[in-house]
């Protein structure tokens, strides 16, 4: 399995410093979420119902006809390999590696790409994966963009996947409203704007035959009782919406600043996280983790990326030891 950021209890072990003295600032998870409804005891005892109001919930939240429940959007990145016949498959790099490692798992051909060599490539190719916003890089590229390689990818039943777990600070930019044009795959992740990871919900947007094709293989009760009900309430709340939407940006904004400040201009990034491309990635990534801060740390490129402190101990704790570092470099 690949690694991924959020492994508290690994880097504990590693460094000998207790669980809970450690700030999680390896994944680009809200810190704090929306407000949780109680859940009734029925909803635990009873199996989940596909009839329930999730999907309406969701469609209108996403703007589309129709949205597929999933296990985090993770489940659709496992199992979108197995619908489709050996075939020739972009991935726009760097990127959530997870996507990668399905494909190959499958036998399928794949191609890295940069985005500027994403043209010359298309018409070799079957399907074309796009994370946007990107993670790491948080690059976002424009809708008219990938409209037209969706276009050209659509006239040989190509598909477009796009990957949109970090859009929701910036909804305007998604291709959801374009959906279900045949070809066109939207992934939505709903535990990282929502800061609901560990309910593991995710959400498919495309076209109708797709969709049933994807749910006939992932099988029954895909989302548990509980997360069914808390997501419809939040995906309701339009006015907490709004205000998580208002403070991930000045929380992302004042991230870079930090980070600035400390000599870190980031090179990339978005209100959830910032992406720090630099020599001094790996001395920087055990400087932090030896005071009980874990980071994001990148090999190809030798890189950094930070999530938000959840609080305003926490902000002062990542300003101190981004100091003690700078201090260390002088």
């Amino acid at each position: 399995m690949l690694e991924h950021g959020g492994r508290l209890r690994a880097a504990a072990k590693q460094f000998g410093i207790p669980l809970a003295e450690w700030m999680d600032l390896s994944t680009g998870i809200a810190p704090a979420g929306l407000p949780i409804p109680p859940i009734p005891t029925a909803v635990w005892n009873r199996l989940p119902e596909p009839d329930d109001e999730l999907r309406e919930a969701a469609a209108a939240y996403y703007g589309v006809p129709h949205a597929l429940p999933v296990a985090g959007s993770q489940a659709a990145i496992q199992a979108l390999p197995q619908i489709r016949r050996q075939a020739r498959i972009g991935i726009v790099s760097p990127c959530y590696a997870e996507h990668a490692h399905a494909w190959k798992r499958e036998g399928h051909s794949l191609l890295e790409l940069t985005e500027a060599g994403v043209p010359r490539a298309i018409e070799r190719l079957d399907v074309l994966l796009v994370i946007n916003p990107n993670n790491p890089t948080g690059r976002l590229i424009p809708s008219e963009r990938l409209l037209e390689w969706h276009a050209r990818l659509a006239e040989r039943n190509g598909w477009l996947i796009v990957d949109e777990a970090f859009m929701d600070c910036t909804p305007t930019a998604s291709l959801a409203p374009f959906c279900p044009r045949p070809g066109l795959v939207v992934l939505r992740s709903f535990g990282k704007f929502f800061g609901m990871a560990g309910a593991r919900l995710g959400f498919v947007l495309a076209d109708g035959d797709l969709s049933h094709r994807l749910e006939r293989l992932l099988g029954p009760w895909t989302v548990n009782g509980p997360t069914r009900h808390v997501a419809i309430h939040q995906l309701r709340d339009v006015a907490a919406q709004q205000r998580q939407r208002d403070s991930l940006h000045q929380a992302g904004a004042r991230l870079a600043s930090l980070l600035t400040e400390h000599g870190l201009p980031p090179t990339g990034g978005c209100p959830l996280f910032q992406w720090c491309v630099t020599r001094r990635a790996e001395k920087l990534h055990r400087f932090l983790a030896a005071q009980g801060i874990l980071v994001r740390l990148f090999h190809q490129p030798a890189s950094v990326r930070f999530g938000l402190p959840a609080d305003e101990a926490a902000w002062t704790r990542l300003d101190r030891a981004l100091h003690a570092f700078q201090e260390s470099e002088a």
